[in-house]
């Protein structure tokens, strides 16, 4: 028996595109236990009708880099997988630019330029949407200095809140315009617009440099410690959610979660009394027709890190030197051990953090 299959037109730059889609029933989110449509599964079709609905917030933050897609075949509670290079099949109309990774491997990697690109996508099955930090005319260096605060057990969104605040202000005493979104889970995102001028370390560097900033007015309640056994109850500051191809949800991107939650751009005064679970694909909609996109402004407050980037250069003239990096990447100079520090044994480690053969 043939799958059930209907047709959608999607209006675009270029006309319409007429997109099909597969299982337009399936249920993609189990049914919510509160708010609007409480009691009825979010099905594929919905979600279709989602990224048509919020295309021009959502593309204006996501569109025109590249992007990787978390797709689940059997809705969220199924197995996901990334894709990142356009699959067999792609039409015309998803574009696609090639990439070097961190592994010097260069590839092409998907780029959503338009709705029916979005669309395809759920198509697709996609639920999460990850958007580089770069756009596509320059995928080396980014567009944007991006924060992900993270609590860590015994910490949560109210804790989060505060560290923003402050953090608010460190940016700006930097000569930034920091911009938040909810992640749509429990931590929240500082982002910042910058000119592109510096290529993905250095901008890690700033990163690390705004966080240190940070912990160091906040030392209770705020680490940049990568080893989760030395972060305690505080916020951390994901420094390497900087890197090249690591990569968040993205603003009004869907998350696999219960409730459909959505991440959020925010305005600062709505962090009084945050409740991320009220922000859902359905309710985002009626959100951005109530109060429109709190980022519209964000492509007209590009800044530059070198005041950031100062304060690295003193921290490391400080002894405050590199950080580790994520496990998939190769040793990186002047990277500490890439070990937790409850199984370091001096011993085995050079100067330069390479590990001694016995």
């Amino acid at each position: 028996m043939a799958s059930e299959r209907i047709t959608l037109t999607v209006p675009g730059p270029d006309g319409d595109r007429v997109v099909d889609l597969s299982s337009p029933n399936r249920a993609v989110w189990p049914a919510p236990e509160q708010g609007p449509g409480a009691g009825t599964p979010i099905t594929k079709a919905e979600l279709a009708e989602y990224v048509q609905t919020v295309s021009t917030p959502f593309l204006a933050a996501n569109g025109h880099r590249p992007v990787s897609l978390e797709r689940f075949r059997a809705g969220i509670g199924g197995e996901s997988f990334f894709s990142k290079n356009p699959p067999k099949g792609t039409p015309d109309f998803v574009e696609s630019v090639t990439v070097t990774y961190n592994s010097g491997r260069r590839h092409p990697q998907i780029v959503l330029t338009e709705a029916a690109a979005t669309v395809w996508a759920v198509q697709m099955n996609t639920v999460v949407f990850h958007p580089w930090a770069s756009l596509a005319e320059d995928t080396d260096d980014p567009v944007e200095l991006r924060i992900d605060l993270d609590p860590q057990p015994g910490t949560g969104i109210p804790e989060a809140v505060v560290a923003a605040r402050e953090l608010r202000d460190v940016l700006r005493e930097a000569g930034l315009e920091p911009f938040i979104k909810t992640s749509g889970n429990r931590g929240l995102h500082v982002f910042c617009p910058i000119v592109p001028e510096h290529e993905f370390l250095v901008v890690r560097h700033a990163v690390i440099a705004a966080g240190r900033e940070l912990e160091r007015r906040m030392p209770d309640r705020v680490t940049t410690n990568w080893w989760k056994e030395e972060r305690g109850e505080r916020i951390f500051v994901d420094f390497n959610q900087a890197n090249r191809d690591r990569t968040m949800a993205g603003a009004y991107s869907p998350r696999a979660l219960p409730g459909a939650t959505v991440s959020t751009p925010l305005e600062w005064d709505e962090l009084d009394e945050l409740d991320p679970s009220r922000f859902t694909l359905r309710t985002i909609p009626q959100r951005l027709a109530d109060i429109g996109d709190p980022w519209a402004r964000m492509p007209e407050s590009a800044g530059r890190i070198d005041v950031l980037l100062e304060w690295w250069e003193r921290d490391v003239g400080n002894g405050l030197g590199e950080l580790p990096f994520p496990p998939e990447f190769p040793k990186m100079p002047g990277e500490p051990p890439r070990v937790p520090p409850s199984k370091k044994v001096a011993a085995n480690w050079d100067d330069d953090g390479h590990r001694v053969d016995d």
